[in-house]
């Protein structure tokens, strides 16, 4: 499993509480959903990193 890095992000309350619900609705994490939604737009631009021969 890829390492992961802790930071702090900034949100608008409105948007945080449409994250939230989005989470609770697929029985996700408010964490877990962002990940979902970061790594799709990633993958959607073509930009999603490389997977290691290792993983």
């Amino acid at each position: 499993m890829a390492k992961k890095k802790a930071f702090a992000l900034r949100l608008n309350e409105d948007m945080l509480k449409a994250i939230e619900k989005w989470a609770a609705d697929e029985f996700r994490s408010t964490n877990g959903q962002i990940e979902y939604m970061l790594m799709k737009s990633l993958k959607d631009a073509k930009r999603a990193p490389k997977k290691k021969s290792g993983d």
